[in-house]
């Protein structure tokens, strides 16, 4: 079912969340955001990207585990479980051209009580993030940044349209001929491993010569 941005199943304000409570209790809830509710995804989507406004689905788990506390006792740990999917436009670095970016979330965070106790959480472990919550957390702020952290290191599409082939064909014809020996060696039929038009010609003419002496 599909939830309206301000109003997500099972919470008043997603900007405004008691995650210990929700952790405790082990809530659930469920919404949807759009990227121009997310100012710095925003500012990675092209101006002219088809649909600047794409929306993400995201889903929230709160629940506990027991484990060992600092001071012996064994306590409930909160946990949280966050999973967001959507696509967004980004700019291609190859043929700078937008393209729909898909993001598919899926992560489970310990929260802690103080940036110490996150600290002091040891780095190597793969599975799970830690997050410093609060009794006023912005689930929001949290979505974004899982967004942001997703974003590829460098954009691009899996095969660029047309465009990006007519911008490698202006680099490869810089030399001239070049580029169009190149199309001649690419139509012989699929052929890749015959050797070069212009080189068999010039291996021909340079044998002329040495024929006309005979």
């Amino acid at each position: 079912m599909t939830q309206h941005p301000g109003n997500p199943a099972g919470l008043s304000d997603p900007h405004d969340l008691d995650l210990f409570e929700f952790a405790r209790t082990g809530r659930q809830a469920a919404g949807v955001v759009r990227v121009s509710q997310l100012p710095r995804m925003l500012n990675e989507v092209p101006a002219e990207a088809p649909d600047r406004d794409t929306a993400f689905t995201w889903q929230a788990e709160g629940t506990t585990q027991p484990e060992l506390q600092d001071d012996g006792a064994e306590g409930p740990q909160p946990y949280l479980r966050m999973a967001i999917h959507g696509a967004a436009w980004l700019e291609c670095q190859r043929c700078l051209t937008p393209y729909s970016q898909p993001f598919n979330v899926d992560s489970i965070y310990r929260i802690v009580g103080t940036e110490a106790e996150a600290e002091e959480f040891p780095l190597d472990e793969d599975e799970v993030e830690v997050i410093v919550g609060s009794h006023h957390f912005d689930l929001i702020d949290l979505i974004e940044e899982e967004l942001l952290l997703s974003l590829p290191l460098v954009p691009k599409h899996e095969v660029c349209p047309e465009v990006h082939e007519s911008l490698v064909s202006g680099v490869a014809g810089a030399e001239g001929e070049g580029d169009e020996g190149a199309s001649d060696e690419a139509g012989e039929g699929g052929e890749p491993q015959r050797p070069n038009p212009f080189a068999a010609l010039e291996s021909l003419k340079r044998g002329e010569p040495g024929d006309k002496k005979h």
